[in-house]
């Protein structure tokens, strides 16, 4: 067991949420009970993931996505009242973290995916540093496809570029399309990420640099999982991982 102040003590040293400009706040976001046993760990605090979460027992909820962004209305209304009001009523605390979780050099999204792909970072890339490239066996484009879908359990979209052998690539989880160009300019030869839209295409087929869409919720599953397993080894509280699945 450890209390609720120990516990973000230790999130904000670990993920440093002050060195980020983000799109909301980053830390606890919703106060719940004072000591914490139980920790859910997920991807976003959506209503189904903070119920599992209560029927599980948690004291505490860390997530990747939070309650709250910037330029968001601010009443709390429909899908925000009732995410609010479960929280509340059950006195379980909501910790979210954004930018500082992708960043992590070792815990984060990114250090993660790469981990499972077999990647080692030797380069950083990016608004903020977010994005990670790293020196690759040579493969080609239906082999690095058929591996994310079988590593992340889900299809991918694949843009061809103009068919090199892939050698360095570059990845940021989540909806980091529009760091391509970033990831062109790093010398990528294929550049993974979780989202695609309209323009990337064609700067894959005009720059011959691959394009894959892997997922956003697929793409960012493991850093939470990092985070929450090494604050409850070192805080002495249980925890486990809850993944509400998403096509997105």
């Amino acid at each position: 067991m450890t209390d609720r102040a120990a516990l973000e003590r230790q999130l904000n040293q670990w993920l440093e949420p002050a060195r980020f400009k983000d799109y909301g706040p980053n830390g606890l976001q919703v106060e719940g009970r004072a000591d914490v046993r139980h920790l859910v760990c997920g991807v976003t605090a959506s209503l189904a993931l903070i119920d599992a979460a209560i029927a599980a027992g948690a004291d505490a909820i860390l997530v990747h996505h939070g309650l709250f962004w910037r330029g968001q209305d601010g009443r709390v209304t429909g899908w925000m009242k009732q995410r609010l009001a479960r929280l509340l009523r059950h006195d379980v605390s909501l910790f979210a973290y954004h930018l500082p979780l992708d960043a992590h050099p070792a815990l984060g999204n990114n250090a993660q995916l790469g981990a499972r792909l077999g990647w080692t970072a030797d380069g950083r890339f990016g608004d903020q540093d977010l994005g990670f490239t790293a020196a690759v066996e040579p493969t080609d484009l239906p082999a690095l496809t058929v591996r994310l879908q079988q590593a992340l359990g889900r299809a991918v979209t694949a843009v061809p570029g103009d068919g090199r052998p892939l050698r360095r690539v570059a990845w940021c989880s989540g909806g980091a399309q529009g760091y391509f160009e970033s990831a062109i300019a790093a010398g990528a030869d294929v550049f993974v990420t979780g989202e695609i839209s309209e323009p990337q295409a064609h700067y894959a087929r005009e720059t011959g640099v691959a394009f894959i869409a892997a997922g956003h919720h697929a793409t960012e599953r493991y850093g939470v999982q990092a985070v929450g397993a090494q604050v409850a080894q070192d805080l002495g509280l249980s925890w486990q991982f809850i993944d509400i699945d998403n096509p997105a």
